[in-house]
């Protein structure tokens, strides 16, 4: 895949929403007025552990459904251990300087840093799911390994690479730490690890880039946050994640066109429509980065729904606030990820499908525990089912999210 450069009715079914998405409801016009600015962001005032996108009570809910032998969950947690993922013969390469350029070119550490993340969370979630000591010992032997070395990430793609892998560790983290009762020495340097190397790349966000840069690294910076117990970093990256999903992801309630990214330099029609990928009809649910491809789409789906989820265990549920333009965005994408002819007037007649398995979480959210009905992207959810990885940062969520009231 490649990396990233740069109100209807609740009420409404969501299959009624994704045909009616395919004719443009919204033309581009004038600069809509300001949307008015959300309210300053909060962190708790103690955060709950573990609380990076997954709660005690939704993996206590993920490991009654295994150990039962019950669907779809039995079988991602064993597509999980046969990755290579889950071996336990997997040998870290840590590297101390971490040189991602555009497009991962060159990738000098960029592979190992985000697959060694993803396989110290999946050991992590082995070891909660089974109590086998060794998936704790091998999660904390791959954390130790990189934390033990690197120092700074390079090159164009750095702040991007440090989302990737930085909103991984965290969950990993959190579990063990907090779970884990068999001891982990180096903890302290772990977490000066993510403070001084990870945190630094992606609490100031981006905001020229396309926009799943900013999501996924407010992913980080979110998760991080919480396992650092770091308030005003918190607080910071929640503030850039509220102004930016609004400006991801549009609904006609925004006006004639999409608000601009808060921050950035766009502050034009023509310079908007240029960012929307030449994108100039809007409709509900269509996304900043639609027209360039769905897999930059679908990580910023996945990135948006992590905080979101992580928020919600912190104490502030968002999907309320943002429920509308959720299941606008899911519903959208998902007829056309499923095959539906794509009309002239969406870019240009032509999409780049290969949204990858990031629909789970919110699909979860807004369905299973908010009850919207989304028949579309039911359809596309279990008709992927058990959701494994796409290497970079989205992971398991079959197994951690898939009917998961808690």
């Amino acid at each position: 895949m490649p990396h990233g450069v740069p109100a209807g009715l609740a009420a409404l079914a969501l299959g009624v929403t994704a045909a009616l998405a395919l004719t443009p409801t919204a033309q581009a016009g004038p600069r809509p007025a300001p949307a008015p600015a959300p309210a300053a962001a909060a962190a708790p005032a103690q955060f709950a552990h573990p609380g990076v996108l997954n709660s005690r009570a939704q993996l206590d809910f993920v490991r009654t459904k295994v150990r039962a032998g019950e669907q779809p969950w039995k079988s991602a947690f064993d597509a999980m251990l046969a990755s290579p993922y889950g071996s336990q013969s997997r040998t870290p390469k840590p590297r101390a300087v971490v040189e991602c350029g555009s497009y991962s070119n060159p990738d000098n550490g960029c592979s190992e840093e985000r697959e060694d993340a993803i396989a110290a969370y999946s050991d992590a979630l082995a070891w909660y799911i089974t109590r086998d000591a060794k998936y704790a010992k091998k999660s904390i032997e791959l954390m130790d390994a990189w934390s033990a070395k690197i120092k700074d990430h390079t090159n164009s793609n750095a702040p991007l690479q440090s989302g990737w892998a930085g909103s991984t560790w965290p969950r990993a983290a959190e579990i063990i730490k907090h779970t884990y009762t068999g001891g982990w020495p180096n903890q302290g340097r772990f977490a000066t690890m993510l403070r001084d190397v990870y945190l630094p790349e992606v609490v100031n966000g981006k905001p020229n880039s396309n926009g799943n840069w900013e999501l996924i690294m407010m992913d980080a910076a979110i998760g991080i946050s919480v396992h650092l117990d770091d308030r005003a970093s918190y607080d910071k990256a929640m503030a850039i994640y509220l102004g930016r999903v609004p400006a991801y992801f549009y609904l006609a309630s925004d006006g004639a066109q999409p608000a601009y990214p808060p921050r950035s330099t766009i502050d034009t029609r023509s310079e908007l429509v240029e960012y929307w990928h030449g994108q100039s009809t809007f409709v509900d649910g269509l996304a900043q980065e639609t027209c360039r491809d769905f897999g930059h789409t679908g990580m910023a789906i996945a990135a948006t729904m992590h905080v979101a989820e992580t928020s919600r265990i912190q104490g502030r549920d968002l999907y309320p606030q943002f429920k509308d333009r959720f299941r606008y965005a899911l519903g959208f994408h998902a007829p056309y990820e499923l095959g539906a002819q794509v009309p002239a007037w969406l870019c240009g007649g032509t999409l780049a499908r290969g949204i990858g398995p990031s629909t789970e979480v919110g699909y979860n959210a807004l369905h299973t525990r908010l009850g919207v009905s989304m028949e579309n992207t039911r359809k596309l959810t279990e008709g992927r089912r058990p959701a494994g990885t796409e290497n970079h940062f989205e992971a398991w969520e079959t197994l951690t999210h898939a009917e998961n009231p808690n």
